[in-house]
């Protein structure tokens, strides 16, 4: 008795059972990485973390252009009261200018985030909508500062506009980028998942001598086995080791179970007369 079956045999008798030795564990923990690992590497679980990483990409554009428009709302409002009294018809109508030319610039964003997710070019026109939009409000928001000659003005009211013009033309190109950027992780984690997602070759089935000598009967052969040919290739591949058995007759030579009883007998009658049963083939 080696020392491992002294300690394990220790242990159990305090009911507990001995711990797994540590080849078993980092085996068990290789596995469990390989497992995680072909998930994680998965082609369609890549191509969502991308997706995921444009949806954030969208919603904070989305939120720092709507609210740098809803900043340049009020001197958009200004600059188009002009001076009118407060609660008038025209001080009231002064505030449509601004959200008419916002909801045309985020309708041409909205069009661009669907185009850009399937790599389809705009026109021309509405590139010049866009930029049209986006300078018509930068200068009904700076106007007053620029006719008072006020930097500081300028500095203030210039910010928010020129981020929304930039957000727009950057969200468009992330946007392109991001898609591409899905389709390449979608191919590179195919192809390095390839080997393991590929079908695994059946297992090797290990056989002692005595059957790896035996070739089963093939059963597409239209031609009839008789009983001696059984026989003798139970004969064939009996050695002294081995004890005759309706089961084992039936292993080596795949004849029925009622022939192999039959046939037990006759090679059992035949080696216990002495003879190992080879000459008699």
């Amino acid at each position: 008795m080696n020392a491992v079956t002294r300690v394990r045999e220790g242990v159990a008798a305090f009911g507990r059972l001995p711990a797994a030795p540590a080849a078993q564990q980092l085996a068990a923990d290789a596995a469990e990485a390989a497992e995680l690992r072909a998930y994680a590497t998965h082609p369609d679980v890549v191509a969502l973390r991308v997706e995921r990483v444009r949806a954030e990409v969208d919603r904070l554009c989305w939120a720092g252009i709507v609210l740098g428009l809803g900043f340049t709302m009020t001197n958009v409002q200004s600059f188009a009261a002009a001076g009118t009294p407060a609660w008038s018809l025209p001080w009231l109508a002064a505030w449509l200018l601004d959200p008419t030319v916002s909801l045309v610039l985020l309708a041409i964003l909205r069009a661009e985030q669907v185009t850009a997710r399937y790599r389809v070019r705009t026109g021309s026109w509405t590139r010049r909508a866009k930029w049209f939009t986006l300078a018509a409000t930068y200068v009904m928001n700076t106007w007053h500062s620029w006719a008072a000659g006020s930097v500081s003005g300028v500095v203030l009211h210039s910010v928010p506009p020129l981020v929304v013009f930039v957000a727009a033309e950057a969200v468009t190109d992330l946007r392109d980028k991001l898609t591409e950027a899905v389709t390449v992780a979608f191919t590179e984690a195919e192809q390095r998942t390839a080997p393991v997602t590929a079908a695994k070759p059946p297992a090797a089935v290990v056989t002692s001598p005595e059957r790896a000598k035996v070739k089963q009967p093939n059963a597409n052969k239209s031609t009839r086995v008789s009983s001696a040919d059984y026989l003798a290739k139970a004969r064939e591949v009996w050695t002294p080791e081995v004890v005759v058995s309706p089961a084992w007759v039936r292993e080596v030579t795949g004849c029925s179970r009622g022939l192999s009883s039959r046939l037990a007998a006759t090679l059992a009658a035949e080696f216990s007369e002495g003879g190992d049963g080879h000459e008699r083939g």
